[in-house]
């Protein structure tokens, strides 16, 4: 299949990079070059933000709630219109297995800006407090809802779609204006959504822009400039960290959806077996290419041997393969610099004394690939237990009953998500009130969907997206007082 060009929009124009300069863009299942991005320059960053500004301050974008409205559908039809496509280029550039377009590949992603867009439909955006006397004064109070501004979206590699729409979405339906900075290892998925707005919407020039420089210092401007009224990232904890600096001499806010160590709980009367092989099934997702999955599963001491045992078959009967394969689960890694990564933490899995029940190699053939692996013989302390991989890597870990299950889950710096099952609701439900995550499945419950809040506890962020707390993370809050 053959696809348009990537192209960055910045201030309603398609086009290459301003000095001409572009990078390849590789199929992680081969290695193979599939394309080209623009390697946007400083120059084009600041026109981006510059347009931004300019579409915030001077169109009828931000107090338009109706022309919101048509421009969300339209893209949102559009995304329909052209699914099989885009869904093709995203397995290509993501390497992302096809079943994963029915959920965050780019179904729920897709829904998640139908709802948004009829949330904004329906929102108020005044609250009546009513009349009070402060002071001896009466006052009639109003709350208002307002766009806060200029947002800088900076997005990551491994669910983009996702991610992408999970931040412009809600962004251009409070009526912010936005420049999206995506990863370079995944532009040409953020510059279709460009190409989109430009082609097949009424959105005036200025108000979504996508910029797609490689360079992380000439994107570091993003954060910085004093134009530019609130960053929102998804990625590693290290970036966030740098982006919060950068952001602090303007005070300019900030979201950060970050990292996760999420564990799997199974207390003594779950189905430990079932658990195993579910929580296995997960990790091997995408090639364990995801903050959420849980890659820590913590099991009864004494059912430990049958949940390796459980894991490692599940494993084995998945593998790993191409991930334009209808049955794929387990794709490829994103790229040499990932697979690097993985690779260097299977060898200090055998170097803290841990043991290998399936995988612990990289897979010798073209694109970037890692066998889906299970650690047994480690505890909470080891550094494959506390620190993310973002590879097709689950740890399996001994606890002694309730209490200890919970400590084991919040001894992390990390608190993005994680479940708990149980033979009884309410004992799974009082274990999950106790763990500090911002998202748990108890007894495999699902709590990914547009209307649902995501986000995370500690280092894996501040903030929420999806949701009503995710559409007002981009609002400001003004009280007005009148006499009464």
């Amino acid at each position: 299949m053959s696809w348009v060009s990537a192209q960055q929009l910045v201030d309603g124009k398609l086009s290459g990079a301003s000095t001409g300069a572009s990078y390849d863009v590789v199929n992680p299942a081969t290695g193979e070059v599939i394309g080209q991005a623009p390697d946007s320059a400083a120059a084009d960053l600041e026109a981006a933000i510059a347009a931004a500004r300019r579409a915030f301050d001077e169109s009828g974008w931000a107090t338009d709630v109706e022309l919101r409205v048509r421009c969300l559908r339209q893209l949102h039809q559009a995304l329909l219109d052209h699914a099989d496509e885009f869904r093709a280029l995203t397995t290509a550039e993501v390497g992302m297995p096809g079943f994963m377009m029915g959920a965050a590949g780019f179904d729920v992603p897709v829904e998640g800006l139908r709802w948004v867009t009829d949330l904004l439909a329906s929102y108020e955006w005044e609250t009546d407090l009513g009349v009070a006397s402060p002071m001896g004064i009466a006052s009639r109070r109003t709350v208002r809802r307002e766009p806060i501004g200029v947002v800088a979206a900076i997005t990551p590699w491994n669910v983009p779609t996702q991610i992408n729409l999970a931040k412009i979405g809600p962004a251009l339906a409070a009526g912010c204006t936005v420049v999206l900075k995506p990863a370079p290892d995944t532009p040409w998925v953020a510059c279709e959504l460009g190409r989109f707005v430009a082609e097949h919407t009424d959105m005036p020039a200025g108000v979504f822009n996508v910029v797609t420089p490689r360079s992380n210092e000439v994107a570091a401007v993003l954060a910085s400039d004093p134009r530019v009224d609130m960053v929102s990232f998804t990625g590693s904890t290290a970036t966030g960290r740098a982006i919060m600096a950068a952001a602090a001499p303007t005070l300019k806010k900030v979201f950060l959806e970050l990292g996760g160590k999420s564990a799997a709980i199974a207390l003594d009367d779950a189905d430990v077996g079932a658990v195993a092989g579910a929580t296995a099934f997960a990790a091997c997702i995408h090639a364990g290419q995801g903050c959420a999955i849980t890659t820590r599963l913590v099991v009864p001491r004494e059912r430990y041997d049958e949940a390796v045992s459980v894991a490692a078959a599940t494993m084995e009967s998945i593998g790993a393969k191409d991930p334009s394969d209808p049955g794929a689960i387990c794709g490829p890694v994103i790229s040499q610099v990932q697979r690097d990564r993985v690779e260097g933490y299977l060898r200090l899995a055998i170097e803290e004394g841990g043991r290998f029940a399936t995988g612990g190699h990289v897979i010798d053939q073209a694109g970037f690939w890692v066998e889906p692996t299970v650690v047994a013989g480690l505890d909470n302390t080891s550094r494959l237990a506390q620190e993310e991989i973002f590879g097709p890597v689950l740890v399996v870990i001994a606890h002694d009953g309730d209490d200890d299950a919970v400590r084991i889950a919040n001894d992390s710096a990390y608190g993005l998500s994680g479940s708990v099952d149980s033979g009884d609701l309410e004992r799974a439900k009082d274990v999950a009130r106790r763990i500090r995550t911002g998202t748990l499945a108890v007894n495999g419950g699902v709590w990914f969907s547009p209307d649902a809040p995501f986000g995370g506890y500690k280092q894996s962020g501040l903030g929420r997206e999806m949701g009503v707390a995710g559409f007002e993370e981009y609002l400001e809050t003004k009280t007005m007082a009148e006499p009464a």
